[in-house]
């Protein structure tokens, strides 16, 4: 194994545990006992699993009912949706090359979506939102029904909601307003400048940051996290993905949690303990456990 693709090393432990707002450990290696006890080993205690598809979706749900520090979060990606309708020739996703099913079979899926969401273990509808970076005009009318259905999933379930929003940002902030977003919202690897940060602190809705904050070129992105209500930060790491500097490029997992949370401290010119402290408090409200 190549330097490149070594998983980077153990980071010295929090003394305050916190959460992983934002991981996805069945894209990672080994087990999910390997990785929990790796997080919990540097003080990162509880995960959120995300699913992005049926299968991954239900399969967020069976780890949250089988391990007590996992909380799952279930949805059809915004890249999902234009699949299931329109086919997916090239294959780009999981599930491999499939034909489209038009809007019945969006409809099929958002019932399952709905059916997990009704799980007690299952605290958020995410990650949903919109994706423009690889949609073309057709896809997009995909995406904001699967995005709206979502919406109301999570507010008939009364439970957070989790946004992927790629170069989408206007979009996503004019249809959270439109339908009236759940009392509980999350940005998910906060991606909006400074300005959409003082939208998003006015509606309410958490800004989570994930290792790209670290990134040299990441300027916007400090600024937003120095302007945020702390009470409205959390910390993730997308990982198998945006594994922080100096690894980036390598494969993230949660225990690398402290290497960005403390770049974040800096940013916001506290302790790491205070850091930790309030998105610790912040994550568990988020999400409702």
């Amino acid at each position: 194994m190549s330097a490149k693709q070594a998983p980077p090393p153990l980071p010295e432990p929090l003394r305050v545990p916190v959460a992983d707002a934002h991981t996805h450990l069945d894209m990672q290696d080994g087990t999910v006992e390997d990785g929990l006890a790796k997080a919990a080993s540097v003080g990162v205690t509880t995960v959120v699993q995300v699913g992005c598809d049926i299968k991954g979706s239900q399969w967020a749900a069976e780890t949250a009912a089988a391990y007590e520090n996992v909380h799952a979060a279930v949805a059809l990606h915004p890249n999902e949706a234009p699949r299931i309708v329109h086919g997916d020739p090239d294959g780009w996703s999981r599930q491999g090359a499939r034909e489209g099913g038009g809007d019945t079979a969006l409809d099929d899926a958002l019932a399952e979506i709905d059916r997990l969401a009704a799980l007690e273990r299952v605290r958020a509808v995410g990650e949903t939102g919109l994706d423009y970076f690889r949609t073309g005009p057709e896809g997009m009318a995909a995406q904001e029904r699967s995005f709206r259905a979502h919406i109301e999933i999570a507010k008939r379930h009364g439970k957070a909601l989790v946004i992927h929003d790629r170069e989408a940002h206007a979009d996503v902030l004019r249809i959270l307003a439109e339908e009236g977003a759940p009392e509980r919202t999350v940005f998910h690897c906060y991606s909006g400048d400074a300005e959409m940060a003082e939208v998003c602190a006015a509606a309410g809705y958490y800004m989570s940051f994930a290792g790209n904050v670290t990134f040299k070129n990441a300027q916007p992105l400090r600024d937003a996290l120095t302007v945020a209500p702390l009470e409205l930060v959390l910390v993730e790491t997308d990982a198998p993905f945006l594994t922080p500097a100096p690894y980036r490029g390598r494969p993230n997992a949660p225990y690398l949690i402290p290497v960005t949370l403390r770049a974040m401290a800096e940013v916001r010119g506290i302790g790491e303990d205070a850091m930790a402290e309030a998105i610790s408090r912040n994550t568990a409200r988020a999400f409702g456990y």
